[in-house]
């Protein structure tokens, strides 16, 4: 199951709605499962970026072509939702 990224609300400078239409996506993380790859999307949502998980239907398959989840976000977002996930990796587990 994938996510879809929900519409954005910010107004363009001539207070016409900003198009996505042509806005690319890129991968900032792969994970090995959807509730690990959601875990993210949420995290990233929750810091205001909007991302979605891909690929959650053949991460799971042992057959010939297994895959990760990834977590894509805009081209625009993907740095910052790169700072975020570098900063998740340095903190350590508290159990």
């Amino acid at each position: 199951m994938t996510q879809s990224i929900p519409p954005e609300s910010p107004q363009t400078p001539d207070n016409t709605p900003p198009s996505d239409d042509d806005a690319t996506l890129v991968t900032v993380a792969e994970r090995p499962t959807e509730p690990a790859a959601t875990v993210l999307v949420s995290i990233l949502a929750d810091a205001g970026i909007r991302a979605v998980a891909v690929g959650g239907f053949t991460a799971g398959f042992v057959a010939e072509a297994p895959g990760w989840v990834q977590v894509k976000t805009f081209e625009r977002d993907a740095e910052k939702a790169r700072e975020i996930i570098a900063q998740i990796k340095a903190e350590p587990l508290d159990f």
